[in-house]
């Protein structure tokens, strides 16, 4: 009998090959319901104009119910797009990716919710904490727990900081920029 996850993958790749993918997103390889790529591009005129980044979605057996692990592709000749919100090692720090997922979302929503956040970007940069961030982080996006309070932004990674008054330190001072 097949899983949940694995019917609902077949329903959304079915989809997919049926009615293609929204402009600027495209399926690149989904060999299997552990692991699918897509590539992104911004559409128009942006801070992002020409340039093509890897998406690659990781599924567990819970999905749809928990969130697939989604970060951009970083390998030689790919660099995750410099963005507020995304770190040099392709991790993303967005809201849909952890406590405001949802079971009604699908991989083509989280493409597009990408490409919009992306499209919005004023200035391109990385996150403030980026060097600490991807010293620490784990390699499953979804062992870091991005926690939203106003404008302050409250990392909690599985790998703790080296030096907890520096960690608290820094939790005072990062700041989103409206």
């Amino acid at each position: 009998m097949a899983s949940i996850a694995s019917r609902r993958l077949a329903k959304e790749l079915s989809e997919i090959k049926s009615e293609g993918c929204p402009v600027g997103i495209n399926l690149v390889k989904a060999d299997d319901f552990a692991t699918w790529w897509f590539t992104i591009e911004v559409m128009g005129e942006s801070l992002y104009e020409s340039e093509v980044h890897t998406l690659q979605f990781r599924f567990d057996a819970q999905y749809p119910i928990s969130s697939p692990a989604v970060q951009f592709v970083v390998t030689d000749g790919r660099e995750s797009p410099v963005h507020p919100h995304v770190y040099s090692n392709g991790h993303i720090c967005a809201s849909i990716l952890g406590n405001e997922w949802s079971p009604v979302l699908s991989v083509i929503a989280v493409c597009v919710t990408l490409q919009s956040m992306l499209a919005s970007c004023k200035k391109k940069e990385r996150p403030v904490d980026n060097d600490r961030y991807v010293r620490t982080a784990p390699d499953n996006p979804k062992k870091t727990q991005f926690e939203y309070h106003g404008k302050l932004l409250r990392i909690y990674s599985s790998v703790p900081p080296i030096n907890a008054s520096a960690y608290r330190m820094f939790r005072r001072h990062v700041r989103i920029p409206a």
